[in-house]
């Protein structure tokens, strides 16, 4: 849980408290509950009380001002309370999910062998996505962004979170079983270090680097060295095209 939310839940509920134990001890003091209110002590123990729901009922208000009071605290106070409470327990029920999602992730690493490792999930890499699934190919999709993650898993690919530049996270997927790496990101010098990584991680896997632009195919091949594919979409489109038109 991040810090700016924990200062926020503990601010709320200060602030209910706040606000139940002074208007308790106010309108305790003028004779708003059955029993006088002369301390800070007592109207705290009211607030905690009404908050929680306990309700003994040796303090309960009497006049109406008390009573619509009573009333605010509790919808406010009890709502707020309640509030937190349940966005900590959702806070720490997402934390022991995405453990137990973290353990089956690991399982499924291991269990990685003949498969096809997308590495970004730009255009090229989405449309072989489709046919990989069409013709019932084993692969994953590695990205670098949590929620891209979450929307491939819900289209049905095995999608995962990790760096690209990182030989010891990309080591986890078995590079050196699969079949083939194919690296399409949009930032140039990503996919050159996605590369350099690859090269050092994938032993005798095919590599295919979709380059994001025509400056970065010319630095892609260099840096491949015969050991890497290099394609520019943008580049075999437009030929196709050219040779449509002037057949």
């Amino acid at each position: 849980m991040r810090l700016t939310e924990i200062i926020i839940y503990v601010s709320a509920i200060m602030l209910v408290l706040i606000f139940g134990i002074a208007g308790t001890y106010i309108l305790g003091q003028h004779g708003g509950f059955n029993v006088k209110i002369s301390n800070l002590l007592d109207a705290a123990y009211f607030t905690i009380v009404t908050m929680s729901t306990v309700g003994y009922g040796d303090i309960y208000p009497v006049s109406e001002s008390a009573k619509l009071f009573v009333m605010a605290l509790i919808v406010v106070g009890i709502g707020i309370f309640f509030g937190v409470i349940i966005a900590l327990s959702g806070e720490f029920m997402n934390d022991r999910i995405e453990v137990l999602t973290g353990g089956v992730n690991r399982f499924e690493k291991r269990m990685l062998n003949k498969h096809v490792i997308l590495i970004g999930s730009d255009v090229t890499n989405l449309y072989l996505a489709e046919k990989l699934a069409d013709k019932e190919e084993r692969f994953i999709i590695i990205t670098s962004e949590q929620a891209n993650a979450e929307h491939l898993k819900r289209l049905g690919y095995k999608a995962y979170v990790a760096d690209c530049t990182s030989e010891v996270e990309m080591n986890e997927f078995a590079p050196k079983k699969a079949k083939a790496i194919v690296i399409d990101v949009k930032d140039s010098s990503r996919a050159i270090y996605a590369l350099l990584v690859a090269k050092e991680v994938a032993g005798s896997t095919k590599i295919v680097v979709v380059a994001p632009s025509k400056d970065s195919e010319h630095h892609l091949r260099n840096i491949a060295s015969g050991k890497a594919v290099i394609v520019n979409p943008a580049d075999i489109a437009a030929s196709t095209i050219s040779n449509s038109i002037f057949k």
